[in-house]
């Protein structure tokens, strides 16, 4: 019983923070996903596409098609790499580093709404605990 309260518990936040994150994103002409992969960019410029595919958990027509959009919008642009044509790395342009405020502080402003009133060990203990759930999830894949 607990447990189906929480799956659905987990379930409509998760469903509240993509319409959240879906919404404020469009604002900046982006879709749900792809703040996810400027992250990692913001992280290491010039990591290849496969790297990107793997950090985000998406599938690899996902990212291409994903990457195609981000081209189109002149946020990222792909290179083929100098000593391996069959990979394609993947830049920042000024507009794709220029998101990174905007995005960070959506971020920034989301967690202080969920997580206003916590106390630290609080989040600590739930951070833990979200922490073995990915782990079980993991596992059963």
């Amino acid at each position: 019983m607990i447990q189906s309260e929480i799956r659905l518990l987990l379930q409509k936040i998760a469903i509240q923070t993509r319409k959240t994150y879906a919404n404020q994103l469009r604002e900046l002409g982006l879709h749900i996903g792809q703040e996810l992969a400027l992250s990692y960019l913001w992280e290491r410029d010039g990591i290849t596409q496969s790297q990107l595919r793997h950090k985000t958990g998406s599938e690899a027509s996902t990212i291409s098609n994903m990457l195609k959009k981000l081209e189109q919008d002149d946020i990222v642009y792909r290179k083929q790499d100098e000593d391996d044509n069959r990979i394609h790395k993947v830049y920042l342009t000024e507009k794709g580093r220029d998101l990174q405020k905007p995005i960070s502080a959506i971020w920034q402003s989301h967690e202080e709404n969920m997580f206003g009133g916590f106390e630290p060990e609080d989040l600590l203990t739930m951070k833990q605990l979200l922490q073995q759930v990915k782990e079980n999830l993991t596992a059963e894949n």
